[in-house]
């Protein structure tokens, strides 16, 4: 993977501008905080974030990508002020779980999801390289 950093542009903080891979894609669809039966086990935006990302961990090791092939991830947060103040619980999950790396990402807040207790939804693509 190749992070894309134009000349002079101030390098982000936990994200990249944007990747280029080449390699096996992996599409993992939206997952929330609910586990693999579909039980929530937290209700705070840190707790259904590490789950979601734990969700994502295991779909991926069923498709043979680690984390780290990780190269895109859109984000999708009911309440961007309660985002925004979990970010170190955030931070320590996805280090945790994902790792230090650079994924192109984007977070967007929407009005809801489609499951009531849900609080943030997250989608990867992965790229396994050649």
């Amino acid at each position: 993977m190749q992070v894309l950093l134009p000349p002079g542009w101030p390098r982000p903080k936990g994200y990249a501008n944007g990747v280029t891979v080449r390699g096996r894609q992996i599409f993992v669809a939206g997952m929330i905080g609910w586990d693999a039966h579909g039980v929530f086990h937290a209700d705070d935006m840190a707790g259904q974030v590490r789950q979601a990302l734990q969700n994502i961990v295991e779909v991926l090791a069923e498709g043979g990508a680690k984390p780290e092939h990780i190269v895109r991830m859109t984000w999708y947060v009911t309440d961007k002020r309660e985002y925004v103040a979990a970010y170190p619980e955030i931070g320590k999950a996805f280090r945790e779980l994902i790792g230090s790396f650079n994924a192109a990402m984007t977070a967007v807040q929407v009005a809801a999801l489609i499951e009531d207790r849900a609080k943030v939804e997250i989608e990867v693509t992965a790229v396994i390289p050649d």
